[in-house]
């Protein structure tokens, strides 16, 4: 298979998916996915983008929480 994007390989791996839900942030760890060896797009199989969508609506538990920084590039003050 290759890229829809730039015609790159694809090769099979894992990948962590992220959403913004404009409230939270989702983070999905080792998520089976196609990768583009050139342009690094994923692609995912149509069983793995179900199960991101109902993860993403908050159907199932997450299994850890994380607490992150968050900065605003418009604000940081340049050293």
């Amino acid at each position: 298979m290759r890229c829809v994007f730039c015609g790159g390989p694809l090769r099979s791996g894992t990948v962590t998916f992220s959403y913004d839900d404009e409230e939270a942030y989702v983070l999905v760890e080792h998520v089976p996915a196609d990768v583009c060896a050139h342009c690094g797009e994923k692609v995912y199989s149509p069983a793995v983008a179900d199960m991101l969508m109902e993860i993403a609506q908050k159907k199932t538990e997450p299994v850890k929480m994380l607490h992150i920084p968050v900065y605003d590039f418009t604000q940081a003050k340049r050293a």
